[in-house]
C-alpha cells in the first residue's frame, strides 16, 4: 500500500500558500493546485462548484474579506484509499479550525472584531498531481453562536470551542503502518453495520456499546452541540433526532470512506434522505422530504470508537425545509 506522501505533501503545500491568501490571491493559488474542472463541493450556501474561479467566488473571496489574519489549525491530517470505489481514490484529509479575526460581516453574520474558530472538515481527492475534488465542510451555525446570533432554539449539547483527539496524535504528516488503518476501517463498518437495536431486539445502549467506548465523545454540529458517554448521547441527540424525524429516514450512501492510523471517516452528499415529522431543530413539519450532507470523522481505540466529529449541513436542511437562516439574518440586518 502507498505510504500517500506525494499527495500529503501537495494539499499541504497548498494549504501554507491559502494561508498567506488575500481576496486578490486567492484565484492564483487555487489555479496552481487544482485541476480546471476541479468539483468542489460545499455546504449550504455555497453548494457545488466547478473550477477555482467558481470556488474563490462563492467561499475563499467573502472569507478572506471578512477575515483577516487567517490561520488554519489542524487537529486531523491523514490519508488514504477510498473504500467507497473499491479503494482508488487518493484522498488527503483534514479537520480543525480556521481561526482569524472577524472584523467585516459575512453572510449576514455580523463581525465581532474578535477570533472566530471556523470548524472545517476537508476532504481533497489527488491525481495527476492535481487536486480534482474536494468537500469543505464548515459549521456556521457554531460560528453564529461564536459571534452572539443565535438562529435556532437553544442546543441539546453543548456549544463549545472543540478540541481536536485526546491523543493529540491525528495530525499524521509521516507514513504510518498500513495495517492501523485497516483496523480503523474495520471499526467504523462495524457501526455502519450494526443493526438498528429493534431488529436486535436489545436497547440503542447496547447496541453502540458493541462498537463504542461507553466514554465516546460526539464532537456534535453547531445547532446540535457535543454530548459525552453514550447515555448522554442518547438523550443530547439520538433521542430528539428520531422524535423529531420519527417517520424515518433513507440511507444514501458515502462518496468517501477511508482510515489512516487510528483514525478515519466518511462524508456523502447527501448521506440521508430525511422524513420531518416536526419539532426536529425548532423546525415544523416541511412540505417534503429532505436531506443531510454529513461528515464523520473518528478516533479508533482498542477497536472500539472513541470519539467522533461530526459535521452536518443544517443549512441546508431546513432551507429545504422552506427556512433560510442565513436569508433571513440578511434580510433582518438589511432593516
Amino acid at each position: 500500500m502507498s505510504d500517500f506522501q506525494a499527495e500529503k505533501q501537495l494539499v499541504r503545500a497548498y494549504h501554507d500558500e491559502l494561508a498567506l491568501a488575500t481576496p486578490d490571491s486567492v484565484v492564483s493559488i487555487l489555479q496552481r493546485y487544482t485541476a480546471p474542472d476541479w468539483h468542489w463541493r460545499g455546504m449550504h450556501p455555497f453548494h457545488e462548484q466547478f473550477g477555482a474561479e467558481a470556488v474563490a467566488d462563492v467561499f475563499w473571496t467573502p472569507f478572506l474579506t471578512a477575515m483577516t489574519r487567517v490561520q488554519r489549525r489542524s487537529d486531523i491530517f491523514m490519508a488514504g484509499l477510498n473504500e467507497v470505489d473499491g479503494f482508488k481514490g487518493r484522498w488527503v484529509v483534514q479537520m480543525g479550525h480556521l481561526m482569524a479575526l472577524f472584523d467585516k460581516p459575512y453572510l449576514g453574520i455580523l463581525p465581532t472584531g474578535k477570533i472566530a474558530m471556523l470548524r472545517f472538515a476537508e476532504f481533497n481527492r489527488v491525481e495527476g498531481g492535481r487536486i480534482i475534488e474536494t468537500a469543505m465542510f464548515v459549521d456556521l451555525l457554531h460560528l453564529m453562536a461564536q459571534a452572539g446570533q443565535f438562529p435556532l432554539p437553544p442546543q441539546t449539547g453543548a456549544q463549545l470551542v472543540q478540541p481536536g483527539p485526546m491523543t493529540h496524535q491525528g495530525v499524521m504528516h509521516e507514513r504510518q503502518d498500513p495495517a492501523l488503518g485497516e483496523r480503523s476501517l474495520a471499526a467504523i463498518n462495524a457501526l455502519l453495520g450494526n443493526p438498528k437495536s429493534k431488529e436486535l431486539g436489545i436497547t440503542e445502549a447496547e447496541r453502540l456499546r458493541r462498537v463504542w467506548h461507553d466514554d465516546m465523545i460526539w464532537w456534535g454540529p453547531g445547532g446540535i452541540g457535543a454530548s459525552y458517554t453514550i447515555p448522554r448521547y442518547l438523550k443530547q441527540h439520538s433521542e430528539p433526532f428520531s422524535d423529531g424525524l420519527h417517520t424515518g429516514y433513507n440511507f444514501n450512501g458515502h462518496l468517501c470512506r477511508m482510515a489512516e492510523g487510528n483514525f478515519g471517516g466518511f462524508f456523502g452528499w447527501a448521506n440521508l434522505t430525511v422524513f420531518n415529522s416536526g419539532g426536529y431543530l425548532g423546525m415544523t413539519k416541511g412540505p417534503a422530504p429532505s436531506e443531510m450532507r454529513v461528515v464523520d470523522l473518528y478516533r479508533v481505540q482498542d477497536g472500539k470508537l472513541a470519539e467522533n466529529w461530526i459535521f452536518i449541513d443544517i443549512l441546508n436542511y431546513l432551507a429545504i425545509q422552506g427556512l433560510d437562516v442565513l436569508g433571513r439574518m440578511q434580510r433582518i440586518r438589511e432593516y
